[in-house]
Order: C-alpha cells, then structure tokens, then sequence
C-alpha cells in the first residue's frame, strides 16, 4: 500500500488527506499546531465564555468543493442561513435597509424588479460585469468597474470581501471568478450560508472522525520543519524526533502557509505580500431583529464594521483589507463597530413590540478582537503571478494550499479545491 505525508491540518490538507485516503494510501497527518484546523476553526474564548470563530466565513451554495466536503464528512445539516439568495444590507450614514434579492434560475429575471435591485441603479448598470470577463492580467478591479451606485452599494463591497484586498489593487480576474461562479451562475448558486454553530463544529471536527475512520489520526503539535531532499524527491521530514525517512514510493503533500513553504523549498517562488482581516466578537444574547433575524447576517455599507452575523449568545463583526486598522488599539476598534453592530442587527430606533429582554444594553458588551495580520495573500494582479502550480519538480511532491493557483482568491472553496487539485496531480504522476 502506498503511504503519504501531508504536512499542515489545515482546510486544504484534512481535503487531502480525505482524497488520498479514498485512494487507498495510508496517511501520515503532521500539524505544527496543538489543532487542526488553520484560520478555519473554532475555540473557547475564556474571555467571553463562550466558543467563537477564529474569523468569520460566509459560503455561497454555489461553493461546490465545499458543499462536497461537508455532504462527505456527513455535516451539510449543519449550516444556516436564510435558504434563499437573499442579502440585507444596511446602509449605516443614512439608516436606509434594502436586501438584494435574486432569482433562483440562472436567468437573472431579478434584475428587471427594482424592488429586487440595488437601490439606486437600473438594468443597464449591470452590464459593468460584462468588463470583468475582459479584464487582462494586470486590470484591477476599480480600473475596470465604474463607480456609481451598483458599485459603491454591491461591487466594491463584494470585491473586498472576496479578495480581501482593495478594490483599488485587487484582481480584476479573481473577481470575475467568484461573480462567475455565484451571480453569474444564477440565484440557486448565491443562497448565503454559515456554520450553525461554529467553523470546527462544521468542516474541522467531522473531517478529523471521518480520517478516524481511514486510520489517520493527524499528530498534533509535530512541527515539520525542512525537508530533506535526494535524487530529484524527497528522501525524509525534518522533525523533532530527526529525520523521518520516506521509502520508495512514498508521497508529500506540503498543505503550509506560503511564507512556511517558502522556507522548506529554497526557490520556490509564492505570495509575499498579505492581507489583514479584523474580527470582533461580542457576548450578548439579544435577538437580531426584521431581516438579520431571517438571514442572520447583515453587510454594513459606509460604516467600520463591513459583515455583521448574529449567533447564538455572539455578535460578529468581520472586516476585510483591514492593514489600515490592524495596528489600532483592541478596544477602539471594538468601540468603533459596536454602533455598526446596534444598527444591523435591529437594536437601533425599536418599536415598542419588541420585548426588552430581547434587546442588548447600550454601552458595548465583553468583547473580543482577533486579528490576523496575515490572513491571506494580497490578491493582487502582481501576487497572482506568484501563485505555484500543485507540481513541483520533485517527483513525489505536490502543493497544496489556498495561495496555490486555484483559479479563486484565497478562500474555503479555494483551499478545499486546492488539496483535491493536488491529490489529483499526485495520483496522475504515480498511476502504473
């Protein structure tokens, strides 16, 4: 029986593993962290008492890879969300709530509803999305969209969330890949989704029963730190207990973070320039009221805060290109999205209908702000060229990892597809 080593227990390297599994290989599962998982996992903040996301992910149903990998590991039940392509959004200078609403079938007939439109545009603006098809190699985003009221109410938004990178260096290319791949794909590819109770609950926690199951259980807390090489493969893992050698025939995956990457494989060229995204968490059991309760979400125009979900017993606030505020003060920031918060999530100008039970006080909660300050590659024309292929010129070596060349930004869907992407170049290379 074959044997691989995947090196990293984050999305992209529980995939693989998973893949080669099924494949029939024996898996060795090495994680430098005391948990599996990488940006997409849950914990207990003691802080706030309660479990919180590392950072916050909105899916799309049109998320194919990741819709597979949660019907494989027996937890699509586990996702909420509205069950319709349905978006609210608040905008915060004026107070003024709309929801975009599309239609289910890839006819885009919602865009003949002004009802169902964003505020403020007509039919003809959407054909700005025609441009991100054409966009060249080195277009960005705000050099090909217009401005006016499609982009600053939906465009730019979108843009930021899916790049995590400004509009003004972001890729037009990449872009059009998730317009693509969600509008472009009709509204049965945009219904919004998230983790019902958390990212491990979710993706992490039945990917580790899954690989149980396979007779992988990852080691944690083994950092690989090199990799020794002989004769054109890898010949052994560099570990705390000294090498470990790979025999004939033997396999690695290198499912790491780039900059990690980089330094086991001297000349190998990846992303080098990130990203920040600023989560802050809130303890409250108050409700979301009117269009957050039902979507449980609310994206934030004009205001700090740019995505605000509401869970049980949190409030979350996610924003995105966030290396301007990743240097702030915690509880600046934290006081800076708390109004955004109050005004998204309905606690703002109530009716006298509304229970106060059901209500937050006024002055700010616990909280708790995560920064990561590199998040994700800079989705730049200029980094996208930077991004390796899954081959290497080692013949038993493949990379995985969502600042690989998928095709998308760094995303879930990205990495899960990447750790497919290279179990499927593994195999190529080793059929007969």
């Amino acid at each position: 029986m074959k044997r691989a080593h995947v090196v990293g227990a984050g999305l992209a390297g529980l995939t693989a593993a998973m893949a080669l599994a099924d494949a029939g290989w024996r898996v060795a599962l090495y994680e430098a962290a005391p948990q599996a998982g990488g940006r997409c996992r849950s914990y207990l903040d003691r802080e706030l008492g309660c479990r919180i996301d590392n950072g916050n992910h909105l899916l799309l149903s049109g998320n194919r890879a990741a819709m597979e990998f949660l019907a494989r590991v027996g937890a699509a039940d586990t996702l909420a969300g509205p069950g319709a392509p349905v978006f609210p959004f608040l905008d915060a200078p004026s107070g003024r709530r709309w929801a975009l609403r599309i239609s289910p079938g890839r006819m885009p007939w919602w865009l003949f509803s002004a009802a169902s439109r964003v505020p403020g545009t007509r039919l003809g603006d959407y054909l700005a999305l025609l441009k991100l098809r054409l966009a060249g190699v080195d277009d960005t985003v705000s050099g090909v969209l217009p401005e006016g009221a499609l982009w600053h109410n939906l465009l730019e938004p979108l843009a930021i969330a899916a790049l995590n990178t400004p509009p003004d260096t972001g890729s037009a290319r990449l872009l059009n890949a998730v317009v693509t791949q969600s509008l472009g794909a009709g509204g049965a590819a945009c219904i919004p989704c998230f983790p019902r109770e958390g990212l491990s609950e979710s993706f992490i926690d039945p990917a580790l029963r899954r690989l149980a199951i396979q007779h992988c259980v990852p080691q944690l807390g083994r950092r690989i730190s090199g990799l020794e090489i002989a004769h054109g493969r890898v010949a052994a893992l560099l570990g705390p207990d000294g090498p470990a050698r790979l025999e004939q025939g033997d396999a690695v995956v290198l499912a790491v973070t780039a900059p990690v990457a980089a330094d086991m494989l001297p000349g190998l060229v990846v992303p080098d320039a990130f990203e920040a995204i600023v989560n802050v968490h809130f303890r409250t059991d108050a409700r979301p009221v009117g269009d957050a309760a039902e979507a449980g979400f609310v994206g934030v125009i004009g205001g700090t805060a740019e995505w605000v979900f509401a869970k049980p017993g949190i409030a979350s606030v996610t924003i995105s290109a966030a290396n301007r505020l990743v240097d702030q003060p915690a509880e600046a920031l934290a006081r800076a999205v708390w109004p955004d918060v109050r005004a998204a999530l309905g606690w703002t100008d109530l009716s006298d209908d509304v229970p106060a039970k059901d209500m937050p006080p006024k002055d700010m909660p616990r909280w708790r702000v995560v920064k990561e300050k590199r998040a994700t590659f800079a989705a730049t024309p200029a980094q996208e060229r930077r991004r390796p292929d899954a081959r290497t010129s080692l013949g038993n070596l493949v990379l995985a990892g969502d600042w690989t060349a998928t095709g998308l930004p760094a995303t879930i869907e990205g990495a899960i597809r990447s750790g497919k992407t290279a179990v499927a170049t593994l195999l190529s290379s080793t059929a007969g």
